[in-house]
């Protein structure tokens, strides 16, 4: 049995999608022949989308399209000529920068949670995922729920009962989110000026929310990425270097088809004494950096420890940021300005953060880079679903720790209130049995059995400017519950324990009220455009 399920098109489908398209059967392929506006576009709609993105090219997108003249390319064939501007410069000098120049957007099909995280590593590159709280999971792809199948898994003794648990999982799942919608619609009333539609997608929303928990790691997803050449050839060693089996199988469909498009400038990723050097290079220090942390510290049993910790901050940090908002507009060096500033009265202080934060009428709005002067650590005991929002900020330091079912997980109040706490508590028994069956033979797909619902531990790192932006976005009305419970405690460390007051306080549009409905208010706006392009 095939890993990925192929596409079925028509002829005339498949005379269109050829031109747009690296090729019509893998679940790894470049758009190319398209304008940006529509390339960025189809991934937007992505995220929010079960279809896969040629069909939702298709079905969407290719009527309201002008293809004169598109007739004669055919994508699939790739690149005919040869660049030689970027052979020269970039082979023969070696000039890295080059590799910044080119950009491909990549569709990645059916990838597994645990490969997605994979994907999202880089910060120099733009990603979306197919959301979990849009999509029912239960819909399945060519009859078979969607989650990932590990040739070495299933061919193995273990393979009758990855299958059948994963698809009880899933049933379960499936159950769930029907009897929470249930439970959602006859406890929650619906407004007397939303309409019907709004009122059935914003109550499926928090059904979706509640249940996926219940979802493994093995889920598949859709991820649509952008970036250049050289964020791409980092990715790819990465990818080599990681030893889950599938990111090392899907880094070599997606280094086919990006050279396709840019062949150049992923030219080293295969070459023995560049990228195989280098991604052995990751793979050696990995392991090694493993095997001392078990010898060292394998046998001490973890401490009980709060959903959120602050572990560094700097008491004199907001001495510090008052020093960097002056420095651009004054002569003195920062080590004169930080005496200076440690001498202001309490109002001076306050006038000049006021000044340099300004008045913020949206989250948008935000102060300059004297805010990235200080920053915190913290450590954070969260279920994986909430991990998988959270590890999307890429402009700040973040590591995570083996995904295990060992520490516990979450069960929403609301599967309690439906009647559902059982039907969930059997799910993780069953996900934590099919993980300790496989982690002797199989130990990086065991995490292929682990729930959404359990917690794992993750470190994130950021400064102040950052925090802004990320706090106030995860802490928003239509924010998932797990991780709005996440933001809101790291605003309030940074104002109670490290003592930053004006920094908390600049984040002036947290939203520490949840709503009944954490979707009905984007529901709305979106209803309201919809009949704003109708008139």
């Amino acid at each position: 049995m095939s890993v990925y399920i192929p596409e079925q098109f028509s002829d005339a489908e498949s005379a269109i999608l050829r031109r747009y398209f690296t090729n019509l059967d893998l679940p790894v392929f470049a758009l190319v022949n398209l304008p940006e506006t529509v390339k960025g576009a189809l991934f937007a709609r992505y995220s929010r989308t079960a279809k896969s993105l040629r069909r939702l090219f298709l079905d969407e997108f290719v009527s309201d399209l002008d293809l004169t003249g598109d007739e004669s390319v055919d994508a699939t064939v790739g690149v005919s000529r040869a660049e030689e501007l970027y052979e020269r410069i970039f082979v023969e000098y070696g000039d890295d920068s080059v590799a910044q120049l080119g950009g491909v957007h990549l569709a990645c099909e059916q990838a597994s949670n645990l490969l997605t995280k994979i994907l999202e590593w880089g910060r120099l590159m733009a990603y979306l995922e197919q959301s979990t709280r849009y999509v029912a999971y239960d819909a399945r792809l060519a009859g078979r729920y969607r989650y990932y199948r590990d040739p070495a898994v299933l061919g193995s003794p273990f393979g009758t009962r990855y299958v059948g648990d994963m698809d009880r999982m899933f049933d379960t799942y499936s159950e769930l989110v029907e009897m929470v919608t249930t439970h959602v619609r006859a406890t929650v009333p619906r407004g007397d000026k939303d309409s019907d539609f709004i009122y059935r997608q914003a109550t499926r929303a928090k059904a979706l929310d509640a249940v996926r928990g219940i979802l493994p790691a093995a889920s598949l997803s859709n991820v649509g990425i952008y970036g250049t050449g050289q964020g791409y050839e980092a990715l790819l060693l990465r990818m080599r270097a990681n030893p889950l089996p599938e990111a090392q199988a899907y880094a070599d469909m997606m280094l086919t088809e990006l050279r396709k498009v840019i062949p150049t400038f992923l030219r080293r990723v295969d070459m023995p004494e560049r990228g195989v050097a280098w991604s052995n290079y990751l793979a050696d220090n990995a392991n090694n950096t493993a095997e001392l942390v078990d010898e060292y510290f394998g046998i001490i049993e973890p401490q009980d420890a709060p959903e959120v910790t602050l572990v560094d901050f700097d008491p004199d940090g907001e001495d510090k940021l008052l020093a960097a908002i002056c420095y651009s507009s004054s002569d003195l060096p920062e080590t004169q300005l930080l005496e200076r500033v440690r001498k202001l009265s309490q109002d001076q202080r306050v006038a000049l953060i006021r000044a340099y934060v300004g008045e913020r009428s949206n989250r948008r709005h935000k102060p300059g880079r004297a805010f990235e002067r200080l920053s915190y650590r913290f450590d954070v005991l969260g279920d994986y679903g909430a991990f998988r929002d959270m590890q999307r900020h890429r402009l700040l330091t973040i590591e995570w720790q083996r995904l295990t079912p060992h520490l516990g997980y979450a069960r929403p109040e609301l599967i309690d209130e439906a009647g559902g706490t059982a039907i969930f508590d059997d799910a993780m028994e069953r996900s934590q049995a099919l993980y300790d069956l496989l982690r002797p033979e199989f130990p990086e797909q065991a995490a292929y059995g682990v729930a959404m619902a359990h917690r794992m531990r993750y470190m994130m790192h950021f400064n102040a400017r950052e925090a802004m932006h990320m706090l106030e976005l995860r802490s928003a009305p239509q924010g998932h519950p797990a991780y709005r419970r996440v933001a809101l405690e790291m605003h309030r460390l940074i104002a109670t324990q490290a003592g930053h007051h004006a920094v908390a306080g600049a984040m002036s549009h947290m939203t520490t009220e949840a709503p009944l409905l954490e979707r009905l208010e984007s529901e709305r706006r979106s209803e309201q455009r919809r009949e704003s392009q109708r008139h």
